[in-house]
């Protein structure tokens, strides 16, 4: 886009100097004196302006809300859940850094899903795994993320789960 919008005003900047350059050559000289040759500028050299680190806007970085459960994903990632599935209707995600907080959808197909969409963070729970997914560039950034109990062969902690062992 930056390209686009160079080309754009160096093609305008070049037609217009054609149009002012043969106005120029078509009228005729009046000035009895010779022009001065211009001198040319010396480049000035550049400075460069080394900014101060700001800690206060690089420090952004979100505490894991106490409590929560790690969550272990394929790839060496991993977040943080905070709430409880099973009744909670927001819960709190942490990831890269940052807290989400997710509100509960409705779903038909018995999967626990929270998203948000002011963030883009939406976050769904099966009973094998649960699977992080951002709306933003419609990517999934986590996936086959367990518990350590369910690493160890028990299910999510889903609502559905736990409509099913009530019954």
């Amino acid at each position: 886009m930056k390209k686009l919008m160079i080309a754009a005003v160096i093609g305008a900047l070049s037609t217009t100097m054609l149009t002012v350059a043969t106005d120029a050559a078509a009228q005729p000289a009046t000035t009895t004196k010779p022009a001065a040759k211009a001198v040319p500028k010396k480049p000035q050299p550049r400075r460069l302006i080394k900014r101060k680190a700001n800690p206060a806007k690089e420090a952004k970085v979100d505490p894991v809300p106490e409590g929560a459960e790690k969550w272990s994903c394929n790839e060496g990632l991993s977040f943080a859940l905070k709430g409880d599935m099973k009744r909670d209707q927001i819960v709190t995600v942490h990831w890269a850094n940052k807290n989400y907080n997710l509100p509960r959808q409705s779903t038909t197909t018995g999967a626990d899903r929270f998203h948000d969409a002011a963030s883009g963070m939406d976050l769904v729970v099966i009973p094998t795994k649960a699977m992080l997914f951002s709306d933003k560039d419609s990517s999934r950034l986590a996936d086959e993320c367990k518990t350590a109990a369910m690493a160890q062969g028990a299910p999510a902690p889903t609502q559905s789960n736990a409509i099913n062992k009530a019954e």
